[in-house]
Formats: structure tokens, sequence, C-alpha cells
């Protein structure tokens, strides 16, 4: 390998070796908290590489190593920022998760090496160029998943587990066939067989592939991968594995495997859209948005859970960026990039502020909580902050980007569909707000005495919130960067 590509090798290679060899240690280590804490390392990793990409890649053009296997262009950038940031948050919350929890010593291993295989493997369906390693990677996801969901080994938690490992392989499988029809396409166009999975020359000769066959691998590639990122049909997983998976666990599922599925859908629709017109994928999308966003809306209205209505939120903002994606300009994309930035960060506070509400109370049911801002002053802050970004108010990512995307759909002649979205929004806005204040405000039964966190509890919540605010306000220095991805997204 030239001198002059080892760096890019290296910058490329060390997002997924890193938590593979962090993964790697648990089961030889043993269970102290002093390795919970060095699991940090494998989120670094990822901040640290993607922040050296994002200074090259938007001015120098997408870094490649192996071969062409791995490629960083400012799209994989920005998802690797959001999967870094994430899964810091996520680590650091695990220690006092684990402690709190009384998790055994072999558990709390188990937890460590799935977690850090989870995150290297999202990594890779990031990273990849290849659609096919792509699958690969989100497939293994799914696998590593399903252990951590069922990882309390409770009744619920393991019907829960079998639940999403049977939906979200129905997902996968339809995934997979809409892979092949596209490797189907790209062979009957005469595209090599090494590269007939390879997305950017895909997505270079686009109008040489068979259009009805890329009209039925786009549908269920995005179908397929939607699965995964929560949108209907096959959407049922959700609720359950987010309740009963730890909540570090829910905070990295919520606000990384969905963003990098519905990227997988990002990239299957910038091919179809060169080789068929925009309007197949948008049709599709806006179906999907706005059934996923109702149906998030009704049920937010019915819920009772906390764990589960977070879970519906994650639907509510998923159905947000699936209708981005179908207004498509590269306003549009920009915003759905800068939401989904934005609700990785606020749903993983929220998860992880709402795992340490099971030392105050029981229960998850909201009408038997009350007072929570009063017995933990600050987790209950940080809890209420996190919902206030996820309504969409200011100064959080999310209300910039909301207005970005009703901005798009107007100007795009999608009036009617951004019209109908508001209204749902606001119901499921009147839904969170409601039960997210009943569990807020009040007193608690019996008055008990506040309870106070340590600075390691509260100090990475703080840290995401103000990540949040702090995108909701610029997005300088990464403005180049947004730029560039939202290009390689929209039109």
């Amino acid at each position: 390998m030239p001198d002059a590509l080892l760096p890019d090798a290296l910058l490329l290679a060390a997002p997924v070796a890193v938590p593979l060899a962090l993964a790697a240690t648990y089961p030889a280590l043993g269970w102290r908290p002093a390795t919970a804490w060095a699991g940090l390392a494998s989120p670094a990793a990822v901040l640290a590489c993607a922040g050296a990409l994002a200074t090259e890649v938007p001015s120098g053009g997408p870094a490649t190593a192996y071969g062409g296997l791995l490629r960083a262009d400012a799209l994989t950038v920005w998802i690797l920022l959001g999967i870094g940031a994430v899964g810091a948050l996520a680590c650091a919350a695990s220690p006092a998760h684990l402690a709190a929890e009384r998790t055994d010593p072999v558990s709390a291993r188990r937890y460590g090496l799935l977690v850090h295989l989870f995150l290297a493997a999202m990594a890779l369906a990031t990273l990849t160029a290849n659609l096919g390693v792509l699958w690969v990677a989100v497939e293994a996801a799914t696998i590593v998943t399903a252990f951590l969901v069922g990882h309390r080994r409770t009744r619920a938690g393991v019907e829960a587990a079998w639940k999403y490992v049977v939906i979200c392989s129905v997902g996968i499988a339809l995934a997979f066939l809409g892979t092949v029809l596209v490797y189907f396409a790209a062979r009957h166009a005469g595209i090599p067989e090494a590269h007939a999975l390879d997305w950017p020359t895909l997505a270079a000769h686009a109008d040489r592939l068979d259009p009805h066959t890329l009209r039925l691998g786009t549908s269920l590639a995005i179908l397929g991968f939607g699965t995964k990122a929560g949108l209907v049909p096959l959407h049922a997983w959700l609720p359950d594995a987010y309740s009963q998976a730890p909540a570090p666990v829910s905070a990295l599922m919520s606000g990384v495997l969905l963003a990098v599925s519905f990227t997988a859908v990002l990239r299957h629709k910038v091919i179809a859209d060169a080789a068929v017109g925009t309007g197949f994928a948008r049709a599709l999308l806006l179906a999907v948005a706005l059934l996923t966003l109702a149906l998030a809306a009704a049920l937010l209205l019915a819920q009772r859970d906390y764990k589960r209505m977070l879970a519906y939120s994650s639907m509510e903002h998923m159905s947000l960026i699936a209708l981005a994606a179908a207004v498509g300009t590269h306003l549009a994309t920009a915003a759905l990039l800068l939401h989904m930035a934005g609700h990785g960060l606020a749903k993983a506070v929220a998860f992880c502020s709402s795992g340490h509400f099971a030392q105050l109370t029981p229960t998850t049911r909201i009408g038997r909580i009350r007072g929570l801002l009063g017995r933990a002053p600050v987790l209950g802050t940080t809890f209420a902050l996190a919902v206030a970004a996820l309504l969409g108010l200011p100064p959080f990512s999310l209300f910039a980007s909301e207005l970005a995307i009703a901005r798009a759909g107007f100007t795009a002649g999608l009036g009617w569909a951004v019209a109908l979205a508001l209204v749902l929004m606001l119901a499921a806005f009147a839904a969170l707000t409601s039960r997210s204040t009943r569990m807020l405000l009040g007193t608690p039964p019996g008055n008990p005495a506040p309870v106070r966190f340590g600075a390691s509890v509260w100090l990475p919540l703080v840290a995401g919130l103000l990540a949040c605010a702090a995108l909701g306000v610029t997005t300088a220095p990464l403005t180049s960067l947004l730029d560039a991805a939202a290009s390689i997204g929209g039109h």
C-alpha cells in the first residue's frame, strides 16, 4: 500500500477495528468498573476518526481504502459522528446502569462484548461501499442486539427478543431480495461482477440499469431496511425491544441503529432516482412516512408506559426523516441529516435518564409516577430538556430541522403532505407533553427525600443536551460537511 494511502486506511479501519478489539478483551479481563469505563475508547475512536475525515472529505473528496471496500464520503462521515456521539453517551451511562441493576460479572462481560460488537457492525455498515457488505453488517447488528434486548433474561425480555428477531428477519430478508435484484440489474447492464454492488459505480451508471427490476429491488430495500428504521409495516418490534432492553442499549438502538438503517434507504434511493426518476421513491417514502406518523401519533395518545412512549416517539421522528427523504431536495436532505443527529442525541439523553428512574420507582407505568423533578432534580431536568428537544422546541436542533423540512416540502409542491404531517405532529406533541408533565411534576407518594446522582451520571447527559442545542444554534464547524452530505443524498 502506498504511503499516501496509509492515513486513510487507518482512519477507515479504526472505527471497526477498535470496537472489535475491545469486544475481544471483555471475556479475558473480567468485570471491573475500570473495564466498563475503558469501553469509552470505542466511541472515542469513532469520533476521532470521523473528526479527522470531516476536515478532509468535504474539500478533498471521498476517502477510500482496501480496494474500495471501505469508503468515506461526506454522508458517511456525518453518520459516523452520530455513532460516536451517541455511543459515547451510552457507554458513559453503562457502568452506573449495570451497578444499579446489580448485574453479575458474567452478564456484565457479555453486555460489554455485545455493545462493542454492535458499534463495530454499525461502523462497518456506514463505511462500506458495497451494498452486500452493508446488508451483512445490518444483519450482524440484528443478531447482536437481539441478545442485548434479552439481556435481563426475564420472560418479557426473552419474548421481546424473539419478536425482534422474527420481525427484523423478515425485513432483512426483504432487503436481501432487494439487494439481489439490484445486483441482477447491474450484471444485466454489463457492470463487472466485482463492482455490481459497489454503490459509487451503481450511482454513476444508474441510467443503464433496467428500470422495472430496479423499481422492485428499491421497493424491497426500502421496506426491508425501513423495518430496522422503525417504519411501517414491520415496525411492531420497536416498542417491545426498547421497553425491555437496558436503557443504554435502547439509546444506541434509537440513536444509531435507526439512523444507519435509514442511511441504507438513502443509498438505494439515490440509485433509483437516477435510474427511474424521483417520482417512484418519493411516492413510496411519502406513503410510508405518513402512515408511520399517523400510527405513532395514535399510539402515543394511548400510551401508558414511558419506555414505550419514547419508542413511539422514535417512530414519529423517523417518519419525519422519511418525509424529508421523499421531498429529496438539497434543503430537505440537509434538514434530514440535522434531524437525524439531533434526534439521536436527544433520545440518547432521554433513554439514559429514564434508565435511572428504576432506582426511584419500581414501575414504568406513567400513571404511577409523580414528582421526578422533586425526587431527582438534576436527572429530572435532563429528562425534561430531552423531551423538550424531542418536541422540537428551541434552541435544540430539531426545531431548526423541522422548520427546514416544512419549508422544503412546501417549496417542492408537497404542502398537502407537510400540512397533514403537522396535524399529526400536534397530536404527538400533546401526548408526549401531557405524559411527561404528569411524570415530572406533582408530589411523589410518601414525599421521599431527594436523591442525588454523581457527576459521572449527569455530566454525559448535560454534554448531550449541549451538543443538541449547539446544532440548533449553528452547524459550524460542520457546515461544509453537512452541505456536502446533503448533495449526496438529495437532488
